[in-house]
């Protein structure tokens, strides 16, 4: 394939984004700004606002260069003629991360040189990906633009931004020295969660590290006095901080040798921090959701006969987390 010319403008268009969404989405910007790194990304939401505008905001600093949030572009047909969306603009690349075929249509009335969108089996897209096969994982999809748009395979290996003070509570909460396995029992649903008891008999077994536990508010209220018994050595370190955000969240994870979660916002954001990670997966899709990380192991309760979080062993958990451990 020839060489494709680098971008210096790049426009990514979005529905909407939230934490969850954008805890996905993140691999999808490390690899397109390690793809581009001195491109202009702007990112525009037209169908709702993005949580990159707010809560995740710190975490796109350098990846992202612009927001446009809630413009309204792509909702009606009236957009396909007439006045052009944003008439001011033009852009080298535009990368479109929906399906919708009218979205897909309006957006290519907006200025460009080149334009990226898996709309229709790429059909409306000037470049595609080596296997145009729509994988399940959501991850994988967006990491297929990206590609399309590159030429070539991509890696989402650009760093996250790291903000000093964030770094030395990271250092307070978790000080260097001592070996860290994080275990992430909680959810956005209890269906999701694995049970407590084979979380906190699992971290029990692992007589070489120190357990730490990371837990939302909701969880702590539910669930922190009982671990806290159960494992007097344990740290619970969301619960001693005001800082309670997911670039901490991320830069704990950085100081564990692996963790232990289930398929809950919480286990983007140790995939963020690119450690090893058990996920642990029943009535939702593993294929569709689980998190980006170099290396991971994915536990389903459908490989067990079951289709509930219970059905999944603690022996196999062990089992896994000694692999990535190795």
């Amino acid at each position: 394939m020839p060489d494709l010319p680098k971008p210096e403008t790049i426009l990514v268009y979005v529905g909407l984004d939230a934490v969850g969404d954008g805890l996905i989405k993140l691999p999808f910007l490390r690899a397109l700004r390690a793809a581009f790194p001195t491109a202009r990304i702007t990112w525009m939401s037209g169908k709702g606002p993005t949580v990159f505008q707010d809560i995740l905001a710190p975490l796109v600093t350098g990846l992202i260069d612009e927001i446009l949030a809630f413009t309204r572009i792509g909702e009606r047909p009236l957009e396909l003629v007439g006045r052009r969306p944003l008439p001011d603009r033009s852009f080298d690349l535009i990368i479109d991360t929906q399906r919708r075929g009218l979205t897909t249509l309006i957006l290519k009335r907006i200025r460009h040189r080149r334009f990226i969108s898996a709309t229709a089996g790429y059909l409306f897209s000037d470049g595609k990906p080596a296997d145009t096969t729509r994988p399940a994982s959501m991850i994988r999809q967006l990491m297929q633009l990206v590609e399309a748009a590159a030429g070539q395979p991509v890696d989402a290996d650009f760093p996250l931004p790291r903000d000093p003070a964030i770094e030395a509570e990271a250092d307070r909460l978790l000080p260097p020295g001592p070996r860290y396995l994080g275990f992430a029992p909680g959810a956005g649903g209890r269906w999701k969660c694995w049970p407590l008891d084979r979380y906190i008999a699992l971290a029990a077994a692992q007589k070489d590290a120190v357990p730490v536990f990371l837990l939302g508010p909701a969880e702590a209220e539910d669930w922190a006095a009982t671990i806290r018994e159960a494992l007097p050595q344990a740290l619970l370190p969301l619960q001693d901080t005001a800082r309670l955000t997911p670039m901490l969240t991320i830069a704990l994870g950085r100081r564990l040798a692996a963790a232990v979660a289930n398929d809950s916002g919480t286990g983007h954001m140790l995939g963020a921090a690119d450690i090893p990670l058990v996920s642990l997966f029943g009535p939702t899709a593993a294929d569709k959701f689980a998190p980006h990380t170099r290396r991971a192991a994915v536990l389903r309760a459908q490989d067990f006969g079951g289709e509930d979080m219970e059905a999944i062993p603690q022996d196999a958990v062990e089992k896994a987390l000694a692999l990535l451990l190795l």
